[in-house]
């Protein structure tokens, strides 16, 4: 049996090679917490698809309802494959796994100003909630800093699992 600590022994992550993967991911039309969580599927040894589909539900606020942001979630399912608890009763696990997700969201918030999608897009507390994803156009990029929170939490991410190494 594979333990990731084997696997994150000595070896450090290339930052911008993962900051690209998931750029690529974001504009080819995945969301942001598949571009993030799907950008270090393979060090988890996840397949891609089931990587891509374990994570879509978490776009646009989760579901598109513009709550926590995608690309938070896509850090906070990172943190339970590194360190989520996995027999019940362990509060040893259960609070190493919130004190990472708590951290990784708090330097997320400290160089965004929030983890809320509704407040990252600057929407209107009364903004309609719809399921229809927007049209990726030159506008749409322009006018969001979708692309620029997928790549500043896959580098909050990347320079946790360095730290790890």
């Amino acid at each position: 049996m594979i333990t990731f600590d084997k696997i994150f022994e000595n070896m450090k992550v290339n930052v911008e090679e993962r900051v690209l993967k998931a750029r690529e991911l974001f504009l080819d039309g995945y969301n942001c917490s598949q571009a993030v969580f799907c950008a270090f599927s393979d060090i988890y040894q996840i397949p891609q698809e089931l990587s891509f589909k374990l994570s879509a539900s978490f776009g646009g606020g989760i579901g598109r309802m513009r709550n926590m942001c995608g690309a938070v979630c896509g850090m906070a399912m990172l943190a339970g494959m590194e360190n989520g608890q996995t027999r019940p009763h362990d509060d040893i696990a259960k609070n190493n796994n919130y004190h990472l997700v708590q951290t990784l969201a708090g330097q997320f918030k400290e160089k965004h100003g929030s983890v809320i999608c509704a407040e990252l897009l600057n929407l209107r507390k009364d903004h309609p909630v719809s399921s229809i994803p927007d049209a990726r156009t030159a506008e749409y990029y322009k006018t969001r800093p979708c692309l620029y929170n997928v790549e500043s939490a896959v580098r909050i991410y990347a320079d946790y699992l360095n730290k790890l190494g």
